[in-house]
């Protein structure tokens, strides 16, 4: 795939900041003492009309950080079999996951002409401080995102559908969901995409409508 193709810049669309969509799957809810296993970044692509469309998902299995902590429960959660041959296999070691994933995210910032990243999540806060926290560990520098600004579809899907799981707020949203492949961190970042983007997308909708429907009142003939 050619991603070098002309595109619509998302530049100004977000005062200069490009919403990347990130799900981390992890061994426990401390970012700084368990393991960050799986990254997903889903890239969006913005139309002549503004509304936004998933275009390409990536994604890296992580081999655990020396001395990092695996609880039990999360990997029940998740499904991620640690000692699995095939993802034994395919995992990196997290400095090398991380500079292909800031590596990815800062030439998208570039196609786009923005500033910087913001990261999109569900309970973004979560993702961006296991984020945060892995490029510190690692000694990367060049962290793209912004340090603490999100865009969170928690409150998005409570504000437009009443709900704050993302399993709900997909089925409410009309977007399919398919149980059995939740918590990978590729399938999750995807559906949190599906989310974000029917919002914003809906919103320009509303606010195109709010727009016609201010110039027809003030704009009557006396």
């Amino acid at each position: 795939m050619n991603d070098e193709i002309e595109i619509v810049p998302i530049q100004d669309r977000f005062r200069g900041f490009l919403p990347i969509v990130v799900d981390m799957e992890t061994g426990g809810f401390n970012k700084d003492t368990d393991a960050l296993l799986e990254v997903a970044a889903v890239i969006l692509r913005m139309d002549e009309k503004g509304e936004l469309s998933r275009h390409r998902t990536f994604s890296w299995h992580i081999t655990p950080f020396e001395g990092a902590n695996l609880d039990p429960k999360s990997l029940e959660v998740n499904g991620i079999d640690i000692d699995s041959p095939f993802r034994q296999e395919i995992a990196k070691s997290e400095p090398q996951a991380m500079a292909e994933f800031f590596n990815t995210v800062r030439k998208e910032v570039k196609l786009n002409k923005c500033s910087r990243a913001v990261l999109v999540g569900h309970n973004a806060h979560f993702d961006l401080g296991f984020l945060n926290t892995a490029a510190e560990r690692v000694g990367n520098k060049r962290n793209p995102f912004h340090p603490f600004s999100t865009f969170d579809t928690v409150t998005l899907g409570a504000m437009a559908y009443g709900q704050t799981v993302l399993a709900r707020v997909a089925k409410k949203a009309n977007i399919s969901w398919d149980s059995s492949q939740a918590h990978s961190a590729a399938y999750d970042a995807e559906k949190t995409a599906d989310i974000f983007c029917k919002v914003l997308n809906n919103w320009l909708i509303m606010d195109s409508n709010m727009d016609t429907f201010g110039e027809s009142m003030f704009n009557v003939d006396a």
